[in-house]
């Protein structure tokens, strides 16, 4: 009488259902993950899609009203959108951290994190800003904070965040982001364009409109707002 252990019941069933038959299991695992697969990129498709149409808005008023008939949450979809096309990785996270940190972008290994705040009416306050300063502190070691908004900054909020990691980016700062995201190559596009630097901190001066007419602003403001007048 021949014996069997458990060790050749297992060889066998090796032998049998996994080894020679590996590619019908490969066919079963892949039709379970399969319809989630091309979902996930079906959708991230046509996301992608939707936004790449707001950017093609040329009139400045009417994109921002766009962006703030979003729904929140599509808000925080195109911006880790923007950041994406401006050479990010991006996740969107929600209120996974405290202080309602929106989105991780990272780049050049480094984790940079974004509040956004779809408002139309209302402008963002000091308490907004000090929270979620707040929430990211001991996470800014060479990283920086943005907190963007389809509105305004209070006076308060913007010198609150002078001395700090924090970009404060309201709907005009937007709008540059969102031109500079058209960019094909920015890197390139930089070099070759002609943008005067600042005397004072040497970012990008940029031209602005406001109540007296066209300027050129720091493209660091509210941290340096060093002014030339367009003559």
């Amino acid at each position: 009488m021949i014996e069997i252990s458990g060790w050749d019941i297992l060889v066998a069933f090796w032998n049998m259902w996994i080894k020679d038959l590996w590619w019908l299991w490969f066919l079963l695992i892949f039709a379970t993950l399969a319809p989630e697969l091309i979902k996930a990129i079906i959708e991230r498709i046509k996301r992608d899609k939707k936004y790449s149409e707001i950017n093609k808005i040329q009139i400045d008023k009417d994109l921002i009203n766009r962006l703030r008939r979003l729904k929140p949450s599509e808000f925080e979809e195109y911006i880790a959108h923007l950041f994406n096309n401006l050479g990010f990785d991006t996740e969107l996270v929600g209120g996974s951290y405290d202080g309602g940190i929106d989105i991780i972008a990272t780049k050049a290994g480094v984790k940079h994190y974004i509040q956004c705040k779809k408002f139309i009416s209302s402008q963002v306050s000091v308490g907004d800003v000090r929270d979620f300063y707040g929430a990211l502190v001991d996470h800014l070691a060479g990283s920086k904070g943005y907190f963007i908004t389809t509105n305004k900054f209070t006076l308060e909020a913007e010198r609150f965040a002078e001395d700090k990691s924090i970009e404060l980016i309201d709907q005009y700062r937007l709008l540059e982001y969102i031109k500079l995201s058209q960019i094909d190559n920015l890197e390139v596009a930089n070099k070759n364009l002609d943008v005067e630097k600042c005397p004072q901190c040497g970012g990008n001066l940029i031209e602005r409109k406001g109540k007296y007419g066209k300027f050129f602003g720091c493209s660091n403001y509210p941290k340096c707002r060093f002014i030339k007048k367009i003559n």
